[in-house]
């Protein structure tokens, strides 16, 4: 059954409102389309991803999506411009400089949407 199945995340949000204005103006991202519950945004391969109002928004202490990117670095300097502020950890087996982590042969770094959602960002090194 999975095999044909593609896969896609639903982000809770407690304010739409507060949500676009984040995930359009202030990650830039596109609006697939607008929903009786909730909106899609297209990735820059042609995935998507849902938000959607719920009373549960914010509640999840994990990451909920992460983005794959070229070069870490530069987007955490361009998502710092936008205003996006990166979390810092400093746990066994997770240790940020600067907002990246290094795991296993891949770069990583942390930040929030308004309503505290983890999101992240990451880059395959090697």
């Amino acid at each position: 059954m999975f095999e044909t199945a593609t896969a896609h995340a639903t982000v809770a949000v407690s304010d739409l409102d507060r949500a676009r204005k984040f995930y359009e103006g202030t990650l830039g991202l596109k609006t697939k389309d607008e929903r009786s519950d909730g909106i899609t945004y297209e990735d820059g391969a042609g995935g998507w991803f849902l938000v959607y109002p719920s009373q549960f928004a914010g509640t999840a202490k994990s990451t909920y999506m992460s983005w794959e990117v070229g070069n870490i670095e530069k987007a955490v300097d361009e998502l710092r411009e936008r205003g996006v502020v990166f979390e810092e950890y400093d746990m066994p087996g997770l240790k940020t400089v600067n907002g990246i982590a290094e795991i296993q042969g891949v770069k990583g770094a942390w930040f929030k949407d308004p309503d505290g959602n983890i999101l992240s960002i990451g880059e395959l090194i090697g």
